[in-house]
C-alpha cells in the first residue's frame, strides 16, 4: 500500500485511478501534454459525498425537516470542511501538480485541496462502490457530524441566545467555566452565560462545550435577558 492508501485504510485495485485523483490540472498546462487530471473525479466524488452524508443525516436526524438537513449537509461538504478533511490526511503532498502551481502555495490552497478531496472519493467510489466510500467518509467526518448532533444547524441555543441579545443590545453573552470536578477521564463541567452583569444561565456537561450550550438552553428557558434588558442603567456621575 502507498502511504496515502494506509491513511485512508484503503487499497486500490486500480491505482491509475489514485493517479488520476492525486493529478492537478496544473500539470497538463504547464507540460503542454495532454495529461489526465482530477477534474472529472472531483465532479463524480462532489455528487457521491452529497450521497452519503444525505443519507447519513436522513438517519441520523429523522425528526428534522428538509431544509434542516440541507444546511446541515451544506455544513459537511463545505470547501473549508473538504480542506480540513484533505489535510487530515496529508493529501496536499501526494498531489502532482505543475511547478508554478506548487511555488504559489497550491499544496496549501483550500480549493485544491478539497477538490482533490472530491476527486479522491470520486475515484475510491469508482474502484470499490458506495460501501467503500461511505466508511471512510463518515469515519474521517465523525467529529464534524457529532458537532452538528451537539449543536445542530438550526437547533442551537448559543445562536438562538445570540441572536436575541443582539437584537436588544450589541452586547455579546460571555461564558465562562466555573467548575470541573471528577477524575481525568470522567469530568464534569459548569458553564454559566453572562450578560449586561446578569447570569442569564447555568449548566452542566462532560465537556465545556457541552456546558456552554446546556447553559445558553437555560437561558433560552428562562428568558432572563428580559431582567437584564429592563434593569435601569446608572446614571454617569
Amino acid at each position: 500500500m502507498t502511504p496515502l492508501e494506509q491513511r485512508i485504510h484503503y487499497k486500490f485495485r486500480n491505482s491509475l485511478l489514485l493517479a488520476e485523483a492525486l493529478t492537478h490540472p496544473s500539470l497538463g498546462y504547464e507540460t503542454q501534454r495532454h495529461h489526465f487530471d482530477n477534474q472529472r473525479l472531483e465532479f463524480l466524488g462532489d455528487a457521491v459525498l452529497q450521497l452519503v452524508f444525505t443519507e447519513h443525516l436522513f438517519n441520523l436526524f429523522p425528526n428534522f425537516s428538509e431544509g434542516q438537513l440541507t444546511k446541515m449537509r451544506s455544513r459537511l461538504v463545505s470547501r473549508e470542511g473538504l480542506k480540513v478533511h484533505a489535510i487530515s490526511i496529508g493529501l496536499g503532498s501526494f498531489l502532482m501538480m505543475g511547478k508554478g502551481e506548487e511555488s504559489s502555495g497550491g499544496r496549501v490552497r483550500p480549493s485544491a485541496l478539497a477538490d482533490a478531496f472530491e476527486a479522491l472519493v470520486g475515484a475510491m467510489y469508482m474502484d470499490g462502490g458506495l460501501e467503500a466510500v461511505r466508511r471512510f467518509v463518515v469515519e474521517e467526518a465523525q467529529p464534524d457530524i457529532e458537532n452538528l448532533r451537539l449543536e445542530p444547524m438550526d437547533v442551537n441555543p448559543k445562536g438562538k441566545l445570540q441572536e436575541i441579545l443582539q437584537s436588544l443590545a450589541p452586547q455579546s453573552p460571555k461564558y465562562s467555566i466555573t467548575s470541573q470536578v471528577g477524575p481525568e477521564h470522567s469530568k464534569q463541567f459548569t458553564a454559566v452565560v453572562m450578560w449586561q452583569g446578569v447570569e442569564l444561565g447555568r449548566g452542566h456537561g462532560p465537556s465545556k462545550k457541552d456546558a456552554h450550550i446546556a447553559a445558553a438552553l437555560d437561558s433560552l428557558q428562562r428568558e432572563s435577558w428580559k431582567v437584564a434588558s429592563s434593569a435601569p442603567e446608572t446614571a454617569p456621575q
